[in-house]
This record gives structure tokens, sequence and C-alpha cells, in this order.
């Protein structure tokens, strides 16, 4: 504690427990200052000392700020001159209760059981489902081997910075994705709203692909797989079996075996007319969803104690059976075809703004930033964990995992264009799910042990996408209960629950027969260009409001070195020109969908744009109603708006301390 030189006041003359105020300086009264815990261990700041700012040598501040409580301590400092007039700071019972119970929250809250529960929850999350079927597809229609050099320079430049920034922020200040704004920058809370519904509209979508994995899984205990044949109730008479030993020949209007039952049975699109007509809805989808939404629960409902353990498997599982199909792969005849079409490089794309687009989207969904999962999982973290070795090592393997994915699926493309007599482009058409479902399930169904090989791939699939979704929806849990913790905080249950079943609800329009027409337009609409606007805000509000010195000052507290020069310029400038760029080439050419032989119509874009709308106008809304409820002049209202008005509690030696 220090004192004012110009002091005129000793501070042996406050009387006990109150604090003699200097200057815009506390001077605590050593016997209140700090009171000792009943094991004689831990030292913890008493209530008087949350409520004005006392310097300390580390150059922060070790109390709370007393913004919150504006209106009801009582200050007449502003009625005298500071150099001459001493005042006694009044806080109320309320005030003091607030800190005392965010000091409570703080000591209580949980924490991972190890290290390597918290690096496998973010891997698994960074790793899933579009690691296996949109890099490949992106890397080999962007120019192969070429395409690599653009994704590094999105990944070191926009990607990594990014993941890096979330992974910090969450550490220090220990909060969810809504009630964090408190400390960094009010006015922006509503970013914390807009992750909360985009990772609502994501678990509506992306459980119903898991789901289908699901249905493959269960069809593939049969000693035939049952998309090897025409004989199936499903089939029609187009269906044709080029892997059978009587010759047949490929028509135009030849269909698989493999792509009837993939459209016929898994999703029956052919009961539907489109986004017009859904059709009704699949009880079979409908049982396997719940079921996966079941395991979800049972894995989050807990914390990340429960699901910290989970995703020793669901996070190591897919690498092990990424390594056999590796494996397989390599042996088959011609996949040596595929790896080459795969990575040969066409130079002159490079030329080509949409390669350089799709490598920045590529990255940036890859790692995922802006879906509140990072800053929910780093809360957990102890202060100083070292999260600047956690984004470089997860972030390596996530990339590198797309990576290796390619090679997993184009040696099989490579035996399909072999068996096929074609060239490796005419397989390769299918994008997305397909590219899984059709594709790759033909090419294991036609293999020595194919019935093996199926279930461990779509199990795989399986693993890839739940550990996606104990973190999305985890991203909104902890922003929930961090804010509200008065009303959900002992009720974590409960809360989840709700939540697996509203999720389980907002399923129904994709579990219909032309549920896929749905997931197509959410995939494309509702979540990409929101995300890529939270973001862009989250990195000007951390970099230009709260401060690059004051972040970049966080992060020595927790880790004893500041960030260099490259990490403050990706930050304040080069990641925030990286969103930018990405969002405004989304915005100015709309990708036109179409899904197997069905056109979406022009008013599924603004459909589209109205879903995606919906979530990042709690943005501007908050902002209004800030400015509203804060009292003062309108610059007044923005200047208190803009400024942190709850402090963090940061480790000071065996003290708990504020920092402003």
């Amino acid at each position: 504690e220090t004192e004012p030189l110009t002091s005129k006041k000793d501070a042996s003359d406050c009387s006990k427990g109150e604090d003699c105020k200097e200057n815009g300086l506390v001077v605590r009264n050593p016997k209140s200052a700090l009171r000792l815990g009943e094991d004689g261990n831990k030292v913890h700041p008493s209530q008087g000392d949350k409520g004005e700012a006392a310097q300390i040598s580390n150059g922060y501040s070790a109390v709370q700020s007393s913004a919150p409580c504006s209106g009801e301590g009582e200050d007449a400092q502003g009625t005298a001159p500071a150099a001459t007039t001493t005042t006694t700071t009044t806080t109320s019972t309320t005030c003091g209760a607030e800190a005392q119970q965010q000091l409570m929250e703080l000591e209580d809250r949980e924490t991972w059981s190890k290290k390597i529960d918290f690096l496998l929850s973010v891997i698994g999350y960074a790793v899933d489902l579009g690691n296996v079927w949109r890099f490949p597809y992106i890397c080999y229609q962007n120019g192969g081997g070429a395409f690599l050099i653009p994704y590094t320079i999105m990944a070191l430049f926009g990607g990594i910075p990014l993941f890096y920034m979330e992974l910090a922020l969450g550490q220090y200040h220990r909060n969810g994705c809504i009630s964090i704004w408190r400390k960094i920058c009010p006015i922006f809370k509503g970013i914390g709203f807009a992750i909360c519904i985009i990772d609502l509209y994501v678990a509506s979508y992306y459980n119903t692909i898991m789901a289908w994995a699901f249905y493959y899984l269960i069809s593939s205990f049969t000693a035939e797989l049952p998309w090897t044949s025409c004989t199936n109730p499903w089939n029609t008479g187009n269906c044709t079996n080029y892997f059978s030993k009587d010759n047949v020949s490929w028509s135009l209007h030849s269909i698989s075996p493999a792509e009837e039952f993939y459209t016929r049975q898994v999703l029956q699109v052919h009961r539907s007319n489109g986004l017009e007509d859904l059709g009704g809805i699949s009880w079979q989808l409908t049982l396997c969803l719940l079921l996966i939404f079941t395991i979800v629960y049972f894995s989050i409902w807990k914390g990340v104690k429960t699901s910290g353990k989970v995703v020793w498997v669901t996070a190591t599982f897919p690498y092990i059976i990424l390594f056999i199909l590796l494996v397989r792969g390599a042996t088959l005849p011609g996949a040596w075809r595929g790896v080459l079409y795969y990575l040969k490089p066409d130079w002159q794309k490079l030329l080509a703004t949409e390669v350089w687009v799709d490598a920045a989207a590529q990255i940036f969904f890859s790692l995922g930033p802006g879906f509140g999962v990072l800053l929910a999982y780093s809360s957990y973290n102890k202060f100083h964990n070292n999260c600047y070795q956690d984004a470089l090592v997860t972030s390596t393997v996530n990339c590198l995992t797309s990576f290796v994915s390619g090679f997993v699926i184009f040696t099989v493309l490579g035996y399909m264009a072999e068996m096929r007599n074609e060239d490796v482009s005419e397989v390769a058409k299918d994008t997305g799910p397909s590219l899984l479902f059709i594709t790759y399930a033909e090419a294991i169904a036609n293999m020595p042990a194919s019935t093996f090989f199926a279930i461990i791939f779509f199990l795989m699939l399986l693993t890839l996408g739940l550990d996606s979704t104990f973190a999305g929806l985890e991203g909104v849990i902890t922003g929930v209960l961090d804010e509200f913790p008065h009303v959900w905080g002992k009720r974590r249950e409960l809360f989840v629950l709700g939540l697996t079943i509203l999720c389980f609800l907002g399923s129904l329009a994709t579990l219909t027969f032309g549920g896929a027409y749905v997931v197509k337009l959410f995939e494309e609409y509702a979540t990409g260009p929101a995300v890529l606007t939270v973001v862009f805000l989250e990195a000007v509000a951390v970099s230009w409001f709260y401060g690059i010195t004051q972040f970049c000052n966080d992060v020595k507290e927790m880790l004893g070195s500041a960030p260099g020069w490259y990490w403050r310029v990706c930050w304040v400038a080069i990641s925030p020109l990286f969103l930018l760029f990405v969002t405004c080439s989304f915005l100015s050419s709309p990708p036109e969908l179409r899904l197997f032989d069905y056109d979406y119509p022009y008013w599924t874009t603004v459909v589209g744009y109205c879903i995606g709308t919906s979530s990042i106008i709690f943005i501007p809304i908050y902002m209004i109603y800030r400015l509203v409820i804060t009292p003062g002049t309108l610059k007044e209202r923005i200047l208190k708006s803009i400024t942190p008005e709850t402090a963090t509690e940061i480790p000071f030696g065996d003290i708990r301390m504020n920092a402003v």
C-alpha cells in the first residue's frame, strides 16, 4: 500500500476499519487491509478493500472498480479541493455483498482436473467433421499443393492470432462470452448474446449430420452393407452397381447404390419438394438424434470435470481410426492417383482472389474463434497456465489433421477412379457430407472386411462431431451461468437439460424429408457471415477500445512476458483486416446453393441473410440499450459505456487482487 507524498494525514490517524483518502489514492488501515483465513495459509481481501483504487507496485490496482456500485455509495471528494480535504468513502452493504459474492464465485470456479483435459477438449472442438470433408475438397479445388501457401499465410496472420487472443481473454478474465464484456468494453456485451444465438443455430443442424452418421453406423452391423446392391426396396431402375462382377454400362442416368441409400433411405429427399414442402419427420433420424442428445447431456451436465474425461475417448479415437484408414487407403490399387490429384500444384490458382478467400474462411472456421468455446474452456484454466503454448500446439495439431485427412480421403478416391476407369476429378464431384456418405461409404463397401471399416469410419464421424457439440453447448452454458449466477449457478444440471431439449426441438425441421435442404441453408448463411462479424467486432473491441497495451499487460501478468510486436500488429491491424476481407467477399458474392437436383430459389437467399442477421442484431440493440440507460450527456454515456465496469481478480502471490 502507498501514501501520497503530499498527504497531510498519517495513516495511523485513521479510525479502525476506515480508509483514508487523499489525492484520489486510498491509504488502507494496515489492521483492516487483510484478514487471515482460518486455514492460516490463504489471505483474503477484507470487504472494505473493494471500494476504491489503491496503487500497487506491479502497476495493477488492488481493488474492484466502483462503477457497479455508483449511486449506492456517497463520495464527498468532489465538494472540496482534493489537496486539502480528506474524506471517508462509505460503501453500502449491497455493494460490499456484490464484491464479496464475486470473490467467492472466483474462488469456487471449477477448473480442469488436468492440463491434458483442456488440451484434448480444445483439439476435439477444433477438429471436427469439416476437417475430414471440407479441407480436402477446398484444397484440390483451389490448386492442390499450391493452396497450402495461402492457407499457411492466413493461419499465421489471421487464424492463430485470433485463436490465441480468445484463449488469453478467457483465462485472464475467467468469464463466459457474455459477462466478460463488463471487464473489457461493456457496450460490446451484445457480442456475447449474439454468440449464444449462433451456437444454438449450429446445434440445430450440426447434430443432424451426426444423426445421419449414427444411422449409417447402425446399418453397418450386417454381413453385407445395405448400400452395396440394387435389390433393396428403396432402389430405382437407374441403380447401377459398377462394382458387381457382371459387365454393366454406366449411363448418364445411372445412380450408384450408395447414392440411393443416402438420398432415398436415410434422407428420403424424394418425399419432399424442396424448402416449399419439407414433408413429414423421419422417425428413424429422430430416434438417432434423441440418442445423440442423451449422450451429449450426460457428458456435459456436471461441467468440465466430466466432459474433460469424455474427450479422452472422443478426441483421441478419431486419430486412431484416421491412421488405420490411411494405412488401408495407401495399400489400395490406384491410391497414388488420388494423392497426385490432391497435391499436384496449380500455381495459376494463386492469382485468383477466390483462392485466398477460401483459405481465410477455411482456417477461420477450422480453428473456431467466435463461438464462445475458447473463452469458456480457457476460463476454467489456472491463472498462470501457458495459454500461448496451448494456442500454438492445438492450432498446429488442427491444421495437420486437416492435411492428413486429405490423404485418407484421396487415396480412396484414387481407388474409386481406378475401379471405374475414370479420372479422379469425375469421382470427386461430391462435396460436403456427400463426400463422406456417398463416395467414401461406397469405397468402403467394396473393400475387403467392409463391415469392419464401415463401423470404425462412422464411429469416427460420431466422435468427431460429439466433442464439437460438447464445446458449442459449453460456450452457451458458461456464458449464461456466469451472467446469471444467482439464477442458474446452483442449477447447472437443470439448465443443461433445458438447453438440450431446446436444441432437439430446434432440430426438428432438419429431421424432415427435406431436412438436408435446411441443413445446407443454415450451414451457408446462419453461421458464416454472423461469426465473421462477431469476431471482427471482438478484435476491434479488445485491440482498440480495451487497448492493446492493457491486453498485453494482462498476458504478461499471466505468463511473465508480454506478447511481441508480431502478435500486437496482428491483433491491431492484420487480423481485423483479414476478417473484413473475408466478410466483404462473402457478402459481395453470396453462394448459389444447389443440393442434389434442387436449385434453391432466390427467396432462400433473403431468408438466409435474415437468419444470419437475427443473431448479430443483438449487438447494435444492446449498444442502444446501454447508451439509453446510462446517465449523463451523450459524451459521458459513451465514455462510461466503453470503460470496464467490473474488475478482474488476479493472483498476487497468495493474495487475490482486483485488476482495474
